[in-house]
């Protein structure tokens, strides 16, 4: 008997996995914040044996050499992986025991793309596969991304996605469950698809890099990939050289004089209450992104890397989620924080800052209108799909370096759902604008009467 437990990593869009029998297990692309993992394997009552990683992260930074550390387990990583610390290095059709006793063995698969030297693993129960670890090759409905590693490299990867899929679906059986790190809303995801499992069988028959030949899809593939996150430039590096142990101690108290001058030295002070109480009430300057919603996708894409940031909670535990999101990329230690509500957080006789909230049926009421500016912060493929006629697009985040780009007047910003304007609107107020922030679906601007065009 074996088992497959799953971690998520819901911010980042991931998962990693812990396998096994009864004795030990395997680790397989585990965060940042080990003692989950290690929570997940006292539940089972096993022993970690192996850590494996199936690529160099460019995402995320990994937990694989501190849980191995902590563990004593033997840390495989792909050989063609140029790492600074010692690792097992991994080559394709090297298998490791898991557990004898349960009969399972791990089996390397090359399955080159995503990454040149990027591996996938099929957990092996007495010599057949019952599922594989696909890492980022085989997604659910989708591949990896084949364009963070190097420019030059991104169509001779995107081939070699093509090429590993079918190896996969080659020689595994149909009934193998695929268990992919990412692709649950993860930027290292080609693109979106829905579903939460599947196995090689279902991929055959639905996965266009298993449906189409590979002229056609390695078009269609590269024609729709979209913005990279500006933080993945550090990951790769971060994970090569060795992460450091993380911290989740709380970060220094910062009063409300001490906030206020961290905000006049030019850092970020990041609110993480929910976007109703931000445009309710906030400290004015301070930058509005939900630990509900996308944080360490959205603040480590935004800010510029290295820059001090203080975190604002209204509670303990919402602040220690935050930490918790923040080091899974690399943003390990905030400057300050402080918990509660804005009028501990400002000096005496400051007021807070606040802005308006409305639905595609209010701006409708306004736009178009002279004086009011709609402004679009989502991603340049959901435009694509459709957008308000007048409206000036700039990518939430490409927003803090473009605001001189947004024409004077009360600017209505929208995304696809809120969060992003929530963001975006945090922005703006910021620099002094008059904002409003539109926090409805996307889908209802038409439905409001609102003229959408497609290009």
């Amino acid at each position: 008997m074996f088992f497959v437990d799953t971690i998520e990593v819901s911010g980042l869009g991931n998962r990693s996995y812990l396998a096994g029998g009864e004795r030990t297990a395997v680790a397989v692309d585990p965060p940042r914040d080990v003692d989950q993992v290690i929570a997940a394997a006292a539940r089972r009552g096993v022993r970690i044996s192996q850590v494996v990683e199936t690529h160099v992260h460019n995402d995320y930074v990994t937990g694989g050499l501190e849980l191995a550390r902590l563990t004593g387990a033997a840390y495989l990583v792909p050989a063609g992986a140029r790492v600074s610390f010692a690792r097992v290095p991994v080559h394709d059709g090297d298998r490791t025991e898991i557990d004898t006793e349960a009969g399972l063995t791990l089996r390397a698969l090359a399955t080159p793309g995503h990454t040149p030297h990027h591996t996938s693993y099929a957990l092996e129960e007495n010599g057949t596969a019952v599922a594989v670890f696909t890492g980022g090759s085989l997604l659910i409905g989708t591949v990896g991304r084949p364009d963070l590693v190097e420019p030059r490299l991104t169509e001779h990867l995107a081939r070699a996605q093509h090429a590993s899929a079918h190896r996969l679906a080659a020689e595994l059986p149909d009934d193998t469950a695929v268990l992919p790190t990412h692709g649950f809303g993860s930027f290292c995801s080609s693109s979106q698809a829905e579903g939460s499992d599947t196995t090689i069988g279902k991929e055959k028959a639905s996965n266009e890099a298993l449906t189409r030949n590979v002229d056609d899809f390695v078009a269609d593939l590269l024609a729709g990939l979209d913005d990279i996150p500006a933080y993945y430039t550090h990951m790769g590096p971060a994970n090569a050289a060795g992460p450091a142990p993380v911290d989740l101690t709380p970060p220094a108290v910062a009063e409300a004089e001490e906030i206020a001058a961290r905000l006049a030295a030019g850092e970020w002070v990041v609110d993480l209450r929910n976007r109703v109480a931000f445009a309710a009430g906030h400290v004015s300057g301070s930058f509005n992104f939900e630990v509900e919603g996308q944080l360490a996708t959205y603040l480590a894409w935004l800010i510029p890397w290295g820059k001090p940031v203080t975190l604002l909670a209204e509670s303990p535990e919402q602040l220690a989620s935050a930490q918790r999101e923040l080091v899974r990329v690399g943003i390990d230690r905030p400057a300050a924080a402080a918990t509660g509500d804005p009028g501990g957080w400002m000096p005496e006789g400051d007021a807070p800052a606040s802005f308006r909230r409305a639905t595609f049926a209010d701006l409708a009421g306004r736009h178009p209108a002279e004086g009011v500016v709609v402004l679009d912060v989502r991603r340049g493929s959901e435009r694509a799909g459709g957008y308000i006629e007048g409206s000036v697009h700039i990518p939430v985040h490409a927003l803090h370096s473009r605001l001189d780009e947004v024409s004077a007047g009360e600017v209505w910003v929208h995304c696809a759902g809120g969060m992003r304007a929530a963001i975006a609107a945090s922005l703006l107020d910021a620099a002094g604008r008059e904002v409003v922030a539109v926090d409805d679906s996307f889908d209802a601007a038409e439905k409001a009467g609102l003229t959408v065009r497609t290009p």
